[in-house]
């Protein structure tokens, strides 16, 4: 099954320090899980995994 990918953006503070320490800036995520409310990333380089509020999430804009 092909993969599916989401961009993020982050938000905080603390999303910009993961984003650039540990993602490397790459805004491109894999889905790995997805819920009613909720999408579970992946970082690209794999070493970053996360939770999103599909709306209004407090660390990371979903981008389209």
């Amino acid at each position: 099954m092909k993969s599916k990918f989401i961009c993020v953006s982050p938000i905080t503070d603390k999303a910009k320090e993961n984003f650039s320490t540990i993602m490397n800036s790459f805004h491109s995520c894999r889905v790995k899980q997805e819920k009613k409310d909720m999408i579970y990333l992946e970082s690209l380089n794999k070493m970053y995994y996360f939770w999103v509020n599909k709306s209004k999430d407090p660390n990371w804009k979903i981008e389209k």
